[in-house]
């Protein structure tokens, strides 16, 4: 199941993309012969009035073929792609990630709507009371009990139970002062948190401290906060989520290029985003909805980079053919196109070995080997 909705989301973000560049050509008269879900050899496809759709073997994309789309290519025909003006063709390049955009704006007005769980919030609604002591645990050592209530950790106030989660995870395994209440008495403890190996959603490993103990349980779930807003205030909360991502993306992306992250960390591919859709589906629709909006916008920001083969290189070509009054020589954009196709072939090859290392693929062909 999990695939069919990764297939469906994938092909969706592909589609929706594509219809972009497709009816703002076909609006402002540019002949569209090929509208391709998938690149490579042709599985199935039809024709309807001068448009070919096809589905093709690797579904990694999709493309709309206009005619006279490449300068060697145009004879000057009014419905060719470059017989249009700057504007009309920049128009039709950028209404691919505009529609993206758009969908990523829909997608969170709907999640406002309908109503996500808040993970942080929930967190916090879970007060700090012991519901169970794992056996042979560091907790059951120290002598915690069933319905102990934490106060303090090395001096510091406890409120809920994901600020204790916080507070241990952080002690790197070191002995901890806990104040606990009980039976109405305040009671000194000392626990040594024990390092143990977990998977996070990629299935990396990971040391993680722990003291061995369960949250009480609440009735009815009373410890999940649901958000809902009206129409008005969806609208206006999708538009402040989709700003902030926008940011969020563009300093992530900046301090990538400026060296004040890494790359392995602020950038995730196809396997990647399976992972995190099969994580979102698990929780609920709201928080996969969601995830399909941050994706999309995501996909929509860096379509606009200025890199060939990119929808912003051709912005990018677009904007010195204005400003010089004629467009870059037919030699010089092949050469172009050819650098940056390599470039971003060598990034793609670079986002899949991250992707690789992430779930432990390269750690166990390395261990193959030895």
């Amino acid at each position: 199941m999990i695939f069919l909705i990764f297939a469906f989301i994938l092909g969706l973000l592909i589609v929706v993309h594509e219809a972009g560049h497709f009816f703002m050509a076909r609006r402002l008269g540019v002949r569209v012969e090929e509208f391709a879900f998938g690149f490579g050899p042709k599985l199935w496809g039809w024709k309807k009035g001068d448009t070919e759709y096809r589905v093709c073997a690797i579904p990694l994309g999709g493309y709309v073929k206009m005619a006279g789309d490449e300068r060697s290519s145009c004879k000057g025909a009014a419905q060719e792609f470059f017989s249009k003006p700057v504007g009309h063709r920049a128009l039709i390049i950028l209404m691919g990630p505009v529609v993206n955009y758009f969908l990523a704006y829909v997608c969170f007005v709907i999640v406002f709507l309908i109503g996500a769980i808040d993970l942080d919030a929930s967190s916090k609604a879970v007060v700090a009371k012991v519901g169970k002591v794992m056996a042979g645990s560091a907790a059951q050592q120290a002598g915690f009990i069933e319905n102990d209530m934490v106060l303090m950790i090395d001096g510091k106030k406890i409120l809920n139970w994901a600020e204790m989660q916080d507070v241990v995870m952080a002690s790197d395994g070191k002995t901890l002062q806990v104040m606990v209440e009980r039976s109405g008495q305040e009671v000194a403890l000392k626990v040594s948190p024990r390092l143990e190996k977990t998977r996070d959603l990629f299935g990396r490993e990971h040391q993680v401290a722990r003291i061995g103990i369960q949250p009480r349980q609440l009735e009815k779930a009373d410890h999940l906060v649901v958000k809902r807003y009206g129409f008005i205030e969806s609208c206006w909360r999708g538009g402040q989520e989709l700003l902030t991502i926008t940011v969020k993306t563009y300093v992530a992306l900046w301090e990538i290029v400026t060296g004040q992250r890494s790359a392995k960390e602020g950038m995730t591919g196809l396997i990647g985003i399976f992972f995190i859709v099969k994580f979102a589906a698990a929780i609920g629709f709201s928080f996969l909805l969601h995830i399909i909006g941050v994706i999309s916008a995501s996909l929509a920001i860096f379509n606009v980079l200025p890199l060939v083969p990119l929808d912003g290189g051709h912005l990018a070509f677009l904007g010195l053919e204005k400003i010089r009054g004629k467009g870059l020589s037919v030699k010089t954009e092949d050469v172009i196109a050819k650098v940056g196709f390599g470039l971003f072939i060598a990034l793609a090859l670079f986002v899949f070995y991250v992707d690789f290392e992430r779930i432990g693929l390269i750690d166990k062909i390395i261990g193959f080997f030895k």
